[in-house]
């Protein structure tokens, strides 16, 4: 990878970005456990990084979580529908497919995509698994800060910087050992559409099924 770039505001400015939101969670526990998705791959954790395209600032972070079953830990993020079962700012069955589209709607004109990949033992994943979904949702504005205090709280992950900025956290999750690739796409940056786009497909294909 050819990485990362400057320091940034975190999230300071998320309306208006539309990277980090309130949401509010609404499904069902007996939703969340249907949604489970068991992938095949090894323990690994993803930190996803939303970098401004203009300014090289940290937009938006993520921690995808692949253990006994692979979420996508999405603080005050905005990828949220009917049809894409979340609770607590957890995002469940998180399949190739839906890894592929979570990775493509963050990649705007406006913003890319850092994709940073990290194998861990089977009981850091698990760790890591049972603190994001227990985590509850988190305020505006604290994407950096509560994924960085997650991944701190894993052993061996102790010198990780409780941070509010994206590329620190980036940064530092590199130094682990993480690989890094880069997503570069140039769609509008009104990522409504695509969402209610997605979810219309998600409705169909529940239909048709």
């Amino acid at each position: 990878m050819k990485t990362l770039i400057r320091f940034g505001a975190a999230c300071l400015v998320a309306a208006s970005l539309s990277a980090c939101a309130v949401n509010k969670d609404y499904h069902t526990d007996a939703q969340v456990a249907q949604a489970a998705y068991v992938h095949d791959g090894p323990p690994r954790l993803t930190l996803f990084t939303m970098v401004s395209n203009e300014t090289g600032s940290g937009a938006h972070t993520s921690l995808m979580v692949n253990a006994s079953q692979r979420v996508a830990f999405d603080p005050a993020g905005n990828f949220r529908a009917d049809q894409i079962v979340s609770k607590g700012d957890v995002v469940y069955g998180m399949t190739p497919e839906r890894v592929d589209f979570y990775t493509r709607y963050h990649a705007r004109k406006s913003f890319h995509v850092i994709v940073q990949e990290l194998d861990v033992p089977p009981q850091t994943a698990e760790l890591a698994l049972r603190k994001v979904m227990t985590n509850g949702a988190v305020p505006q504005a604290n994407c950096a800060r509560s994924t960085s205090e997650i991944l701190k709280s894993l052993p061996g992950f102790e010198d990780i910087p409780v941070t509010y900025y994206p590329n620190k956290l980036a940064e530092a999750f590199a130094k682990k050992g993480a690989t890094s690739s880069a997503l570069y796409e140039y769609d509008d940056d009104d990522k409504s559409k695509v969402l209610r786009e997605y979810n219309a497909e998600l409705v169909a294909k529940q239909q048709n099924g």
